[in-house]
Formats: structure tokens, sequence, C-alpha cells
């Protein structure tokens, strides 16, 4: 993986989505069948790992006064995602935007286009 990791730092997942490496495509069935190229393309869910989420979604002002009577800037709050950093991520394959960062592949899904997440504690402990 080509990454720089102070390259990555300064990537901000905005709002409610997620960014994710896609998990690489099988090219073999269990039963050791090849798959012909972009089978993988046509099924509806795809999976990877979930490496930044964005706030989440934001809440509204709570404040009794009008919003525009405020000269001050207020916080903004954010109720936040169910994905965490590491997750495993089942999503649309339809709702996911590919892009690529260093001649890596990504793709940044909404939350509402994720359909499972498979969260292991242990999993990147050595």
């Amino acid at each position: 993986m080509i990454l720089d990791i102070h390259e990555f730092d300064r990537i901000r997942i905005v709002g409610d989505r997620v960014l994710i490496r896609p998990r690489p495509e099988d090219e073999q069935t269990r039963s050791g069948l090849f798959l012909p190229p972009g089978i993988e393309e046509q099924e509806p869910a795809a999976s990877g790992y979930v490496l930044k989420v964005g706030p989440g979604f934001p809440m509204p002002s709570q404040s009794e006064d009008e919003p525009w009577k405020h000269s001050e800037q207020e916080e903004v709050r954010y109720i936040p995602l169910q994905a965490k950093t590491g997750d495993l991520a089942v999503y649309l394959r339809k709702q996911a935007i590919t892009i690529t960062f260093n001649d890596q592949n990504y793709v940044i899904v909404p939350q509402h286009a994720i359909l499972m997440l498979y969260r292991d504690d242990g999993l990147f402990e050595v």
C-alpha cells in the first residue's frame, strides 16, 4: 500500500460518510471455479475495511431565540455514526463512490448504504 500517513491524516470525511478500503475480489469460487472478469461487479453488495468516519449527522440548534439574532457562532453538534475505524463493512455497491488516492482505490459510502458491520476488537492486535 503506497500511502504516506501524513497525507492520509489530512483527509477529512464529511457528514455521514465513511471511507472504506474495498477487499480484493475473489477470482475463484470455493469449489475452485474461476470467475470471469467483472462478475463481482454485478453483485449488489461489496465489503471492505473502514478507514475513516465522518462526524455524523448534524443536530439542530437548541437555542431558545431565533438563530439569526445570535452574533456568535455556535459549535455544531453531531449524532455519531455506527461505523468505527477497523470495522468490516458490507455496503451497497451502487451507493459507493470510488476514488483513487496515491494509486490505491477507496470508496466513500453514506451511512445509510452500509448494510452490516463486523467489529473484531482483536483484529489488528499483533
